[in-house]
């Protein structure tokens, strides 16, 4: 079989009917390649768990053949996995300036060599087994955003990464049309592009308008002005350091991951600040309140980040007062709204002034609306086309809006996280699946915390624990001590007295049957008390605490 009858594999394994966790593999015969590698943050029912990361079961399997890992951006949602992922993985990673210094810090903080990284500046192609990449400058929230051009055996595949089209971005990069239509005229085989905001009609604003919004809310702030923002958006801290010039008030940074960027940034030439602007958080009491900026972590509503900390009045150095203007600049993440409207509650209550509408220009997205959406189809005009970075309403409407471009149904396939989708010149279709799913981070740990640990987690959380301790001589099975009950999370056990010397009887009464009945495996001796007591305490609360029969011989 010639080479160009072959088949091209695309295998998301993340960012496919979920928002995170993106990553996707590519593969060619026995070359791999491997675009972006994110995290997810947990959902409200992960109890205790930090973070969640892709399944690379499939690339740990076929670890020989993974060439290459290329990243678009340095947004935690295409880089947090990667900590994880190049512990089983020793493969080269390419990605522009700013994504690797970032990704560097994070490799830094969790033990992992960075000897791997290589930086590429846009334009640059890079060759990895049968593939060819190429970075194209794009626009997001985040500086040094790119798009991969990967030339394939079967044709060219764009993949857009995270991206908008900024007509006036800060730092005066535009994105490269001229190359992507280029891509257009040539001929572009398959096209994977991002359906974040495939909702929104229009186009997303300028970036620019949330600095003329700073200017605004600085010229007429009386005392300190507060801005909590995402750390990784350079662009916005660029705005608020040149405001906070033009009003010549000093600019401290609050919270490690903000303090960590504007450090690396400020290294590489991303963030622009005149000498004498940045000040230690200890120097500012030798400043008026009129004459200090602070940027901050903590938009998200965060429970240990600067700003919720500020709002809790629990922050070491800084504490809100009355007249503070603080500006949170940016939108809830979903699941997020109830954390960033507990904190707006609370700077409200210390007599803060808090601007926190999105209609007031104080936040734009980094992601294209319908209308840049159709100007990247248009740009790209592929012959094939799968939605990804969505939930699963973003990728089927990212689907409807390529049809009504022009683009037949049935060149459009919308996977799942492992689907195998099989790509020719002539040809797409899914075709199985790999292992793919959520791989849960708790701690030192990743891996080790399942569904079942979860149930167990969320039964505790409910409706707590009683452990019910009995020693029972070996010989005769007879009951020595007890039994005693310890309840946590349950009943207040003090005001409790009857529910707890009843449930002790019924155990008792479960102890003898078993006595009785001549069984004297301790296994089917817990199952009986386990049993008997879960009935009573259903019976007499309708709560079902988790049950943990201990049994101790002598």
């Amino acid at each position: 079989m010639s080479k160009v009858q072959q088949k091209l594999n695309i295998i998301p394994l993340g960012g496919l009917g979920e928002i995170g966790k993106n990553m996707t593999a590519f593969r060619y015969e026995d070359d791999i390649i491997v675009v972006d590698a994110g995290l997810a943050f947990p959902e409200d029912d992960m109890l205790g768990i930090d973070l969640v990361i892709p399944d690379i079961s499939y690339l740990v399997e076929n670890q020989d053949k993974v060439k290459a890992i290329f990243l678009t951006h340095g947004h935690e949602d295409h880089i947090g996995a990667l900590p994880y992922v190049l512990k089983k993985l020793d493969v080269p990673v390419y990605g522009t300036a700013l994504t690797l210094g970032i990704l560097g810090g994070r490799l830094k903080q969790n033990g992992v060599s960075s000897s791997k990284l290589v930086t590429v500046q846009p334009g640059k192609i890079v060759r990895a087994g049968c593939f060819t990449v190429d970075f194209i400058r794009v626009n997001h929230s985040i500086p040094d955003a790119v798009a991969l051009a990967i030339k394939t055996p079967v044709g060219m595949v764009v993949h857009t990464g995270d991206f908008k089209i900024d007509q006036t971005p800060v730092d005066g990069q535009v994105m490269e049309f001229d190359k992507l239509a280029n891509l257009g005229n040539k001929g572009v085989l398959m096209l994977l592009a991002d359906s974040t905001n495939v909702e929104r009609p229009g186009y997303t604003p300028s970036e620019r308008i949330v600095g003329k919004t700073f200017d605004e809310e600085f010229r007429y702030a009386k005392n300190r002005i507060i801005v909590a923002t995402f750390s990784s958006n350079v662009h916005r801290i660029q705005q608020v350091v040149e405001a906070a010039v033009r009003y010549e008030r000093k600019v401290t940074v609050i919270g490690r991951s903000m303090i960590n960027v504007v450090n690396i940034a400020t290294e590489l030439g991303y963030l622009n600040i005149p000498e004498g602007t940045l000040i230690d958080i200890d120097e500012m009491n030798n400043y008026r309140a009129d004459q200090i900026v602070i940027i901050t972590t903590g938009s998200q509503g965060e429970p240990m980040s600067a700003l919720t900390r500020m709002a809790m009045s629990d922050h070491k150095k800084v504490g809100i007062v009355p007249g503070d203007t603080v500006i949170i600049s940016a939108t809830p993440i979903p699941g997020n709204e109830k954390g960033v409207s507990r904190t707006i509650d609370h700077l409200f209550r210390l007599g803060a002034e808090v601007i926190y509408e999105k209609s007031l220009g104080i936040h734009v997205s980094g992601h294209a609306s319908q209308e840049e959406i159709k100007m990247m189809h248009n740009l790209i005009r592929p012959k094939y086309f799968i939605p990804v970075h969505g939930e699963y309403r973003h990728l089927m409407k990212h689907s409807k809006l390529a049809q009504a471009l022009g683009m037949p149904k049935e060149n459009i396939v919308i996977p799942e996280n492992g689907s195998v989708v099989e790509v020719g010149p002539d040809s797409l279709a899914i075709n199985g699946k790999v292992t793919a799913g959520k791989v849960l981070v708790d701690g030192l740990g990743v891996g080790d915390v399942g569904n079942i640990v979860l149930r167990d987690r969320r039964q505790l959380s409910q409706d707590g624990i009683l452990i019910v301790v009995v020693t029972i001589d070996k010989q005769n099975c007879t009951v020595v001590a007890g039994p005693d009950i310890v309840s946590r999370g349950f009943v207040y056990v003090r005001e409790a007295d009857d529910l707890m010397e009843n449930a002790k009887e019924k155990v008792q009464v479960a102890l003898t049957k078993c006595q009785t009945n001549g069984i004297s495996e301790w296994s089917a001796i817990k199952s009986a008390v386990r049993e008997s007591l879960s009935r009573y305490l259903y019976e007499k609360t309708r709560r079902r605490p988790m049950i943990l029969p201990v049994i101790m011989e002598v």
